[in-house]
């Protein structure tokens, strides 16, 4: 049973808000994150450790673009607090989650060679590659838009798997992490801000804002998929 939390953010008023619009609007693809091999697996801890070792190198990459756009975002607000709490969100990002990040390849024993090595499947650059399009075209509702349902997400499903007990416990603190208590402020906080922003926003920014926030909801399910097949580039597969 969701939490009071979770009712929280779906129902903040009685009033369909735009986010909620926004939420029903992708349902399908919403649900679809709860039903994939890879998230199904972390909860029941038998998600291959290469599968997670292979998303804690792309998700590593992928938030370190993350926390740029969000900095972004900051520079195109329109007054100083919001300017100050999208800078404050970059850095959480860089403390909070690449920290963990990084105490996850201590685990997964992850070298410096291969960190060096490194080079991101195409589904990881392509989602960061939409961020920055609309960082730079779009304006601050349009980017906060593309950014929610990272943080959304991520925190419906640390909800939803709560009190899942996966024997690996690198599995355990991926779900703790996105369950907790900090984690959710910043989701209600950036769904209030785009809620404030599409109230003044012109119908046209707002399907812009609904535009970007629809692909970074197609791109969240795509990467599950890309960690779980760990994907890889056409020039890079063999052909029998």
């Amino acid at each position: 049973m969701l939490d009071k939390k979770r009712e929280e953010v779906e129902m903040m008023t009685t009033k369909e808000t735009f986010t909620q619009s926004l939420r029903k609007e992708v349902h399908d693809i919403w649900e679809a994150n709860f039903e994939h091999p890879f998230v199904k697996g972390i909860a029941k801890g038998d998600l291959p450790i290469e599968c997670f070792r292979f998303y804690v190198l792309q998700d590593s990459y992928y938030l370190s673009h993350f926390a740029r756009v969000q900095a972004i975002a900051a520079s195109k607000a329109e007054n100083l607090y919001m300017t100050s709490r999208m800078a404050s969100h970059a850095q959480g990002t860089y403390e909070a989650e690449l920290g963990l990040h990084n105490k996850f390849m201590e685990v997964l024993k992850v070298s410096e060679e291969e960190l060096n090595q490194f080079r991101p499947a195409p589904t990881a650059y392509a989602y960061t590659s939409h961020l920055y399009r609309v960082a730079e075209t779009g304006t601050v509702g349009e980017v906060i838009a593309s950014l929610l349902p990272c943080y959304w997400i991520y925190y419906d499903i640390g909800q939803s798997f709560k009190g899942a007990k996966p024997k690996e416990e690198i599995y355990r603190t991926w779900i703790d992490t996105y369950g907790g208590e900090w984690f959710v402020k910043l989701v209600l906080e950036q769904i209030h801000h785009l809620d404030r922003l599409a109230e003044i926003a012109s119908e046209t920014e707002k399907e812009k804002m609904k535009m970007a926030f629809t692909i970074s909801c197609q791109y969240e399910l795509a990467f599950w998929e890309m960690a779980y097949t760990q994907e890889k580039w056409l020039s890079d597969k063999t052909y029998a």
